[in-house]
């Protein structure tokens, strides 16, 4: 089996820490590691470059014949890389937020769900007694289904939506915003996007002394490889991935305490069991055989969410997380902890 691994923003050390827990979890599946090969593209896509650097990157693993492909990781990218699964029928995982990702060949992983996480959001805001709310919004393909399903979400909560404005997935200043928005007096500021733009929105809202708590979506992820961000968001509560009571994640952590740190971690580590067991399902090693041996992984304990969690495939079903894999955290003293929701 060859698999190709596709990254649609620089990865800091080329992309070893992702095939390693891709490695472990091909390991942990029973597969064979010496039949295996892997083959790296690093792309630029969107925000910073284009859909199409992505697709291209897509077309050039499927010419050095690999059989399947993870990644990329976020779903502006993976619509493009979804069209490309389907041109060439080859197999791919991406593990991105974006549920409209999915295709005949295109499975996902989801880290983080644009159309799971508002609605948790909206619970704990009902939760903590809030009622109004301001929105700021990446203008994406993120941002937007974000903020779409947000006002489903908020209405269907009774929350009111006082306001609502977007931004640049890559602004650095919105000062401006953050003191329009302030006006309305509401409860609580929502944050939805692709992350870049989180810091941004913290140190506005620190600047302007206003002391109001913040809801976001799992840009905050971004907190993992960005440590010099969590002080800014010290109000905030933010959807991960990861649970601290989920028993297969503390396993991992004995084994790799690095690869158990991480919400890519885990899910790539989950990628490479999904890949062992398909294998073994497959009635053939080639890209329409590993995609049928992928439809037959069934009810897999997920590394990701909380304790329950489990994970598989299946005809028409091409998204890997059943149950509750959306967690709230909040980045508390240079750490990510879990939300207690019986606090408010």
């Amino acid at each position: 089996m060859r698999i190709g691994l596709l990254f649609d923003y620089p990865q800091g050390d080329g992309g070893d820490g992702l095939e390693h827990a891709v490695r472990l979890g091909l390991q942990a599946s029973g597969a064979d590691l010496d039949a295996i090969s892997f083959a790296r593209c690093e792309t630029l896509g969107h925000p910073s470059g284009t859909v199409e650097s992505v697709t291209a990157g897509f077309d050039r693993l499927v010419a050095e014949g690999v059989d399947l492909i993870v990644g990329p990781s976020i779903s502006d990218n993976c619509l493009g890389a979804r069209d490309a699964a389907d041109r060439a029928e080859v197999p791919a995982i991406n593990y991105s937020g974006g549920e409209r990702t999915r295709s005949e060949w295109m499975f996902h992983y989801q880290v983080g769900s644009l159309e799971d996480e508002p609605p948790l959001l909206v619970a704990r805001m009902r939760e903590r007694a809030m009622r109004t709310c301001v929105v700021i919004h990446d203008i994406s393909v993120v941002g937007e289904r974000y903020r779409e399903v947000f006002g489903w979400s908020a209405t269907a909560g009774g929350i009111t939506i006082a306001a609502s404005v977007g931004i640049d997935p890559l602004a650095s200043d919105v000062d401006a915003v953050v003191a329009q928005l302030r006006h309305h007096e509401p409860d609580v500021l929502v944050y939805l996007g692709l992350g870049a733009a989180s810091h941004a929105v913290a140190t506005a809202i620190i600047d302007a002394r206003w002391d109001i708590p913040v809801h976001a979506n799992s840009a905050l992820i971004f907190g993992y490889i960005k440590p010099e961000w969590h002080e800014a968001w010290a109000t905030w509560e933010y959807v991960d991935t990861i649970a601290d009571d989920n028993e297969t994640r503390l396993a991992l952590r004995t084994v790799d305490p690095r690869t158990a740190g991480s919400p890519i971690g885990c899910c790539a580590y989950d990628i490479g069991r999904l890949l062992g067991f398909a294998a073994q399902r497959a009635d053939r090693i080639d890209p329409a055989g590993l995609r049928e041996g992928l439809e037959r992984v069934k009810q897999l304990p997920a590394t990701s969410g909380y304790e329950g969690t489990l994970m598989g495939f299946g005809v028409q079903d091409h998204a890997a997380l059943k149950g509750q894999f959306l967690v709230l955290r909040a980045w508390r003293g240079g750490r990510t902890v879990q939300v207690d929701r019986t606090v408010v």
